[in-house]
């Protein structure tokens, strides 16, 4: 079965305020038992648009990626980061199938 995937990028306006949301969504994150594969870190953009802050978490599946994106334990994490920081996120199923050569 294919894992599941967020893939967020995110300005943060107000840094000291996103802490607040950062230490929130680790409820979700655990109950979910999502795993950090890119928390920041060096990044470039040879193509389109960039954020300043990367982050993917890796799920067991794509269902549990979106049940916890629509868990309440997430929500109230995401109401702290609302006025905080800009963010795109895409949840999206992994591929498990044929690899090159």
């Amino acid at each position: 079965m294919a894992k599941g995937y967020w893939i967020a990028r995110i300005d943060v306006t107000d840094p000291a305020g996103y802490q607040e949301y950062v230490a929130a969504n680790a409820a979700a994150f655990a109950k979910y038992g999502a795993k950090f594969l890119v928390r920041g870190g060096r990044s470039e953009a040879p193509e389109g648009s960039a954020r300043a802050r990367n982050v993917v978490l890796e799920f067991k599946d794509h269902d549990t990626a979106v049940a916890c994106y629509h868990s309440p334990e997430y929500a109230a994490a995401k109401a702290l980061r609302m006025g905080r920081a800009e963010a795109d996120l895409l949840i999206i199923e992994g591929y498990d199938g044929a690899q090159p050569g």
